[in-house]
């Protein structure tokens, strides 16, 4: 195990929405025996509201905000011994201070999913606030891009099979 996670064990999923973050830590999480946090789905059960609802109504500035305060909380109780497989938000990991957090208390991993990908499992883009204009979501996934490639590990998450993914991932060298 590396000692990034034997000190805070904390492994924590990055890439862009859509990439399968959620997925893909619940089964990381089952394998491990480790519990799983989705900060996304955390943020809308603590603020009863949907991540849509919080953009269309207080705006991104608010839901960074309330993002960073969700990490937060997670990362203090890895902290103190708790593991936990963390499926951070497509922009969480892009925010300085939530990379810092993160970078220094656990280990990334990047689910790297083409963009072709992505436009076949978001759906329903009004879930996705950041989805709703195909041009500007496409030019965020680019932008995003090489901030996700600080994460400590790069997996590529292209495949249909999230439990192939998670297999990956176990395979890396971390444990």
């Amino acid at each position: 195990m590396t000692l990034k996670l034997k000190r805070t064990p904390g492994l924590y999923l990055v890439g862009f929405m859509g990439s399968g973050k959620s997925t893909v830590g619940r089964s990381l999480a089952e394998q491990l025996g480790w519990r799983f946090s989705d900060i996304d789905q955390e943020i809308e059960q603590e603020q009863g509201q949907t991540i849509a609802q919080i953009f269309e109504e207080r705006g991104e500035p608010v839901f960074r905000e309330l993002e960073s305060e969700a990490l937060q909380r997670r990362v203090s109780q890895i902290e103190a011994g708790n593991p936990c497989v963390v499926a951070l938000g497509g922009g969480a990991f892009v925010q300085q201070r939530n990379w810092e957090m993160v970078e220094n208390n656990g280990v990334t991993v990047w689910l790297d999913c083409s963009l072709e990908s992505i436009h076949k499992r978001l759906g329903d883009l009004r879930t996705r606030p950041l989805a709703a204009n195909r041009v500007a979501m496409e030019r965020l996934f680019e932008q995003r891009r090489p901030l996700y490639a600080r994460a400590d590990f790069h997996v590529n998450a292209d495949c249909e099979d999230p439990l192939e993914v998670a297999r990956e991932i176990l395979n890396l060298p971390l444990f």
